[in-house]
Parts: C-alpha cells; sequence; structure tokens
C-alpha cells in the first residue's frame, strides 16, 4: 500500500489534516524549527558572505530521528508547514535534514485548514522557494548580528539581562517619543458656548455651538471673553443664514489583515497582541465540531485585504438568504491593500461563513468564541452594503456670531445591521430642517464650558501596532512578540491598558539613538523592511543587503564601545521592611523574575523573600490579610496571606464595606470598558454580581487552580508546586 508523508508544523494541525486524506497518508508535526543559528557562537561566517552555521536544535534529536524513519519508508514527503517566509524556511531546513533536495515537489501550501484546500493541494506541490527562504534567512542573520554584538554592550554599560534588536529597539524608542511628548505638553485653556434654540413655542428643541464671530472662528481663550460672548448671545436675534440637507454614505471596512485584528480585539475584547495570535491559531489550526475537526479561519499571518472568489459569492448569498437582498453590496467590494503589503495571501475570514457563531458556539471556548465572532462579522459587513445618513447642517446669525447645528439619522443601516449595539456616532442626533431666513426662538443659553487642550494619548497594543504598521517597521508576525519582548525587558510597563516608558527604557534609546543613528531611525529601519521584501520578489540579493547593513553597523559598535561611559549602578531602593536575621533594613532588588526583598549585608547575610503588597482588608474566612497575588500567566487575583491553611481568593478588589442586605464583604468588580461597581462578595446574595452558572464555576476552578499551583520564592520567582 501507498503511503505518503505529510509534515506540518503542529500536532494539533497533524491531527485535523490526517482526517481530511485518509489511509495513505501519514500527518506528522515537525514542532516548529528543527534547525537554527547556534546560541552560544555567533554563527555566521562574515568574511565568507554571510553563510550561516546552522545546528539541529537541543532536544530535538528524538524527533529528528523518527522524522528520518518516516520519511525513508514514505513513497512520498509533502512539505506544508505555513505559507509565509518563516514557513518556507522551515520546509527547507526540513528538506536539508531528510534529504529531500533531489525532490524537487515536495513543498505544498493551503491557506486554510479545509478537506477541499488540502486535497488540492496535495495535487499541485511545488519546489521549495529560495527566495522567500533567503529573505527569512536575512532577517534571521540580521537579528543575529544586532543581537550578538549588542546586546553585551548594554550588559556592561546599563545592566545585565538586557538586550536589543532591530524592531524592538525602534518601537521602544516610538513609547519613549510618545511619553517625552505627553511630559513636555503644556495645555491650553478654551471655552465653549453652546445654545439651545426652537423654531417655535411648540417646536422641536435642538442644540448649535457658536463658531464664529464676525466671519471669523471663534477662540474663546478665558473665562471673561466667554462670559462677554454669553451677554451678547443673550440679547442676540437667531435668525437661519444656511440650511442643508444631504445624504451620507457610510463605507464597509475591509476584513482583517493581521494587525487589524490585534487592534480591534485589543479595543473591543482587551485581548493582548500575544492572545490574540494564540487563539486565532487554534482556530486556524482546527477545531473539533462534534464529528469533524475543520480550521474555522484562514491563515493568521497576513497583511492582504483580498478575499478569494469563492468566499465572496458565498459571502453575498449568505447576506441576500439571511438579512435580504437590499443588505448585500450591488456589486462586489474589493479593497486596496497599503501600499508596502506583500499581499500573498487573503484577509482573514471564516473558511465557511454558513458556520455562523451561534451555530458552533458550544464546540468553542470563551475567548475562541469571541475572536471568532469578530473576525467572521468582520468579513461578511465587508460585503455588505453602505449605511445611509440623512445629514442636516444649520448656520444660525446671532448678530456678530454665527451658530452651528448638525444633526444626522440613520435612514438606512446596511453592514451596521451586524451590530447589536451602536456606537454614540452610529446614534440620531435629531435637527430640524429649517428654512433660510426664518427667526428662531432662544429656549436657553447653556453656561459656557471650560476645557483644556489634552495631550496625545499613551500607546496601548492596539495603537503601537498601527503605529509600526504605519511607518513600516517590522511585518505582522512580529508585532506581538516584539510587545512581548520591550515589556519582558522592563522598557515599557503596562499600566491598565497603557504602555509607558520606564527609566531604562528611556536611558537605553538615548544611548541607542547617539551612537546608533541607523537602527534606531524609523526610516532606515522601514527601508530595510522594504529590503527584506525585495529579496523575496527575486529584486535584491541577500548578501548584498546584509553587507550594506554591516560595515557601518560594526563602525557603529566599535565608536559605542570605546566613547560610550557605562551607566553607574543606581542606588537599591530601601524598603519599610527589617531583616529579621540581622536588622538592617531590607532594600528592593529586581531579579529575572521581577522585584523581591533582599537584606543590603549581602553575601554576610543571605536573607531575600518575596514583596507582600497588602490591601488594608481583613480576610473573611479567618481574619488574616488579604494580599495581592498572581497566577503564573501574570493575572492579579486576591487571597489571603495565611494560603493554605486559609483558602480565600478572588478575582475582584476586596473592600472594608459590608453589605448591608448580608452583612458580607463587598468587593469591586472592574468591567471591560473601565467602569467600577460594587458587589456582594456572597454568592447567594441577590447584591452580588450576576454571573451565569457555567461561566461560575469555571472561573473557581481557574482561580483555585491558580491558588493551588503557584507559590512565591524567595527571589519573588513564581513556579509550580
Amino acid at each position: 500500500m501507498t503511503m505518503n508523508l505529510v509534515i506540518v508544523e503542529s500536532p494539533t494541525k497533524s491531527k485535523t489534516i490526517e482526517k481530511f486524506l485518509g489511509k495513505n497518508y501519514k500527518v506528522t508535526a515537525s514542532m516548529g524549527h528543527l534547525r537554527d543559528l547556534p546560541k552560544s557562537t555567533f554563527g555566521v561566517d562574515v568574511e565568507h558572505d554571510f553563510e550561516p552555521k546552522y545546528i539541529n536544535i537541543r532536544g530535538k534529536g528524538d524527533l529528528i530521528k523518527e522524522l528520518k524513519t518516516l520519511a525513508k519508508k514514505a513513497d512520498k514527503v509533502y512539505l506544508a508547514t505555513d505559507p509565509d517566509r518563516e514557513g518556507e524556511a522551515i520546509s527547507w531546513h526540513l528538506a536539508h535534514i531528510l534529504d529531500l533536495e533531489d525532490q524537487k515537489s515536495c513543498r505544498i501550501e493551503f491557506h486554510e485548514i479545509t478537506n477541499t484546500a488540502v486535497k488540492d493541494a496535495i495535487k499541485h506541490p511545488r519546489s521549495i522557494d529560495m527566495d522567500m527562504v533567503n529573505a527569512q534567512q536575512a532577517r534571521r542573520i540580521l537579528d543575529r548580528i544586532v543581537g550578538y554584538e549588542l546586546s553585551p554592550l548594554l550588559w556592561r554599560k546599563v545592566r545585565k539581562g538586557l538586550s536589543a534588536g532591530r524592531v524592538q529597539s525602534v518601537a521602544v524608542k516610538i513609547v519613549a517619543d510618545r511619553d517625552r511628548e505627553i511630559e513636555a505638553f503644556v495645555p491650553e485653556e478654551y471655552w465653549t458656548l453652546n445654545a439651545k434654540l426652537r423654531e417655535n413655542a411648540k417646536a422641536p428643541i435642538f442644540e448649535a455651538e457658536a463658531v464664529k464671530y464676525k466671519g471669523k472662528k471663534l477662540e474663546l481663550k478665558n473665562a471673561e471673553e466667554a462670559h462677554a460672548a454669553e451677554s451678547a448671545l443673550a440679547k442676540a436675534h437667531y435668525i437661519v443664514n444656511k440650511a442643508e440637507r444631504k445624504e451620507r454614505k457610510r463605507h464597509p471596512v475591509p476584513p482583517f489583515t493581521t494587525s487589524n485584528l490585534q487592534q480591534e480585539a485589543n479595543k473591543k475584547l482587551n485581548f493582548s497582541a500575544k492572545k490574540t495570535m494564540m487563539v486565532a491559531q487554534q482556530l486556524y489550526e482546527g477545531v473539533s465540531l462534534g464529528k469533524a475537526s475543520v480550521g474555522l479561519i484562514t491563515y493568521m499571518r497576513t497583511d492582504s485585504v483580498r478575499l478569494a472568489d469563492v468566499a465572496i459569492d458565498e459571502i453575498r448569498a449568505y447576506i441576500k438568504n439571511n438579512l435580504g437582498n437590499e443588505y448585500c453590496s450591488p456589486k462586489p467590494n474589493h479593497y486596496s491593500a497599503k501600499k508596502n503589503a506583500q499581499d500573498a495571501h487573503e484577509a482573514i475570514r471564516p473558511t465557511s461563513v454558513l458556520r455562523t457563531p451561534e451555530e458552533i458556539a458550544k464546540y468553542l471556548t470563551v475567548d475562541q468564541l469571541k475572536l471568532y465572532t469578530l473576525i467572521w462579522k468582520r468579513a461578511v459587513a465587508s460585503q455588505m452594503s453602505d449605511a445611509v445618513y440623512d445629514m442636516t447642517t444649520l448656520l444660525i446669525d446671532a448678530d456678530d456670531y454665527q451658530l452651528r447645528a448638525t444633526g444626522s439619522i440613520l435612514r438606512f443601516q446596511g453592514f451596521l445591521a451586524l451590530n447589536s449595539k451602536l456606537s454614540d456616532e452610529e446614534k440620531d442626533t435629531t435637527v430640524p430642517y429649517i428654512e433660510v431666513g426664518k427667526e428662531l426662538v432662544l429656549h436657553k443659553l447653556l453656561p459656557a464650558e471650560q476645557h483644556f487642550t489634552e495631550p496625545p494619548a499613551h500607546f496601548t497594543e492596539a495603537t503601537l501596532i498601527k503605529e509600526l504598521e504605519e511607518k513600516g517597521i517590522g511585518r505582522p508576525s512580529t508585532y506581538a512578540p516584539t510587545i512581548v519582548t520591550i515589556i519582558s525587558r522592563g522598557y515599557v510597563v503596562k499600566e491598565g491598558k497603557k504602555l509607558l516608558i520606564t527609566d531604562l527604557g528611556n536611558q537605553t534609546t538615548d544611548m541607542l539613538t547617539q551612537y546608533f543613528t541607523g537602527l534606531i531611525d524609523i526610516p532606515f529601519s522601514a527601508t530595510m523592511e522594504a529590503d527584506l521584501d525585495m529579496i523575496a520578489e527575486e529584486k535584491a540579493n541577500w548578501v548584498e543587503v546584509l553587507r550594506k547593513f554591516y560595515t557601518p553597523f560594526m563602525r557603529d559598535v566599535k565608536r559605542f564601545e570605546e566613547e560610550c561611559p557605562a551607566l553607574p549602578p543606581a542606588p537599591p531602593e530601601v524598603s519599610d521592611v527589617k531583616c529579621e536575621k540581622c536588622g538592617a533594613m531590607m532594600v528592593i532588588k529586581e531579579g529575572r523574575f521581577g522585584k523581591f526583598l533582599a537584606c543590603p549585608n549581602f553575601p554576610n547575610c543571605r536573607n531575600a523573600k518575596p514583596i507582600v503588597k497588602k490591601i488594608g482588608v481583613a480576610c473573611p474566612h479567618c481574619g488574616g490579610e488579604v494580599i495581592e497575588r498572581k497566577t503564573k500567566t501574570g493575572k492579579l487575583f486576591y487571597g489571603c496571606e495565611r494560603y493554605p491553611e486559609c483558602d480565600f481568593t478572588t478575582w475582584d478588589l476586596p473592600l472594608k464595606e459590608t453589605c448591608l442586605q448580608c452583612g458580607s464583604m463587598l468587593v469591586e468588580h472592574t468591567e471591560r470598558n473601565g467602569r467600577k461597581r460594587k458587589f456582594c462578595s456572597n454568592p447567594e446574595c441577590k447584591n452580588a454580581r450576576p454571573v451565569r452558572a457555567a461561566a461560575a464555576s469555571k472561573q473557581e476552578a481557574t482561580l483555585s487552580a491558580a491558588a493551588k499551583t503557584t507559590r512565591t520564592t524567595r527571589a519573588g520567582k513564581t513556579t509550580k508546586k
């Protein structure tokens, strides 16, 4: 019997694909990369055209042996790694390990894991694309050069444990520049003035804002000017100078690219970029829908907004059958990709629009359902008709002043019909159409309002990804790991959704800006990304691109090493905790796993312990102190300091207040929109937070597992028991 071997990257994907191909195919996983540059040495021969010295990754020996055995027994080997540059490089390494160079047609690719797509890929194998491989090699070697040459210098000049990277250093600079802009911002005072008007005593009331004075833009800079305008408008006659009524259309947005998905998931679902990509990977690789397992979305690393014709036809048929012909756009909507987009794959979409979120909800986790719903709605909306608004604008003369009133009424929902809740800008604001020359009645002059100009907002994960994409820094697959790295290295901290630069981030950015203008320069980084794209398109030689970067970079490294003075070590922060062994006041130190308390008399006294943050609330179970704790993934919860003797835990912030209904402790719950609400901690009380039984059971199990499987070591490290 014929036996064909198909090698994919993940075991989840292999299980799904094996069900499609039948008995003649064995599907196995490479578990990602099998060869890479060595960790202990540079691994790049600069003198001989940057030749990389790849080695098999430690710990993958048994897997490589197993793959070789399977490949020898197989009649045909297919390499089905991900359809991007990194996936192409993994296939190239697999071909080398398994001696497949002679098999020119061993590479297959598919952009969705469905029966049709996989079987069609098997029918059309191709050779490995060496241009894509070389583009990935160039990226890997660039990162190795920067990391290997620059990181040790940062260890010596700043502090141990730091790293520098071609993309991460630019990302840190972008955050640092924004925070400095906010710090230097000087707010300016201004005032606004509104009036409530109507056509007559029985006509509807509408609001208008004062916008001009003697034909020029009205600028009220202080209270005196505002009150003077207020007095004038109180006596003025209001006459309609211009009335305009027109139709405004709002077009649907394109289906998701990787960066758009990360941004929307952060804004609407409060998902980090890392979590978004993890859940998207699960949806792509396949989910069991009862008897069958199938990939629910197309490949999730893409910068394209293009949809396949088959997908467009299916979506448009679904809209007509389920929403009505009027909700489907007259002709298929096609969207233009951004200037630097590779456009190698489709946009992210459901593999079948007929698998509605409601239909498959019972098979998905809560997070999978949220993300799938977001992707499904965006793809369907992209082929729907425009939303139509009736816009009314009135310009009203009031002696020397002019006021403007603008209203909009949603006449036809179009693609907005998919939204269960309209945003503030989508809600109706009614302004009646009144003929020119009509005199209006002043119903009420609203008090002048004082405002101050605001600085630009701090970056969030969503806005930082948008900034990186707009400036051409990195690629869709690099955004999530870049954000994880700059936070884990201590260059940036995350407070709520905001990303804030640290002192370490500022110091490192200043050093790199002074000595490595090319590395940290945004246009230079964008040009480097464009060069990598040109390598993949066979328009540039990868060795020449590396050589062009390497020579000036090494010149900067030498200057940095010779001229840059090392920063003096920061004085330790003294805590208010006394060392119980020698009586000295313990200091706060920072290790690999965060901050902890240590005795300043080290090494004579080796006492060290975690920092315990008490919240000043007594445990309702035993009377001990309630402290902040964290799960293995860093999520904050609260528990009794006497654990494991006392098992009290809660996700919500315990308060000193008690419930008026039952006398139990109150807790403060923070909702996704940031709003805080108080509830009773007793689940039986009518003042308790309403939670579905299934969700409550899952939350309780997660919290219990978090409390049982984590402990804090003397150096503040959270580990498994």
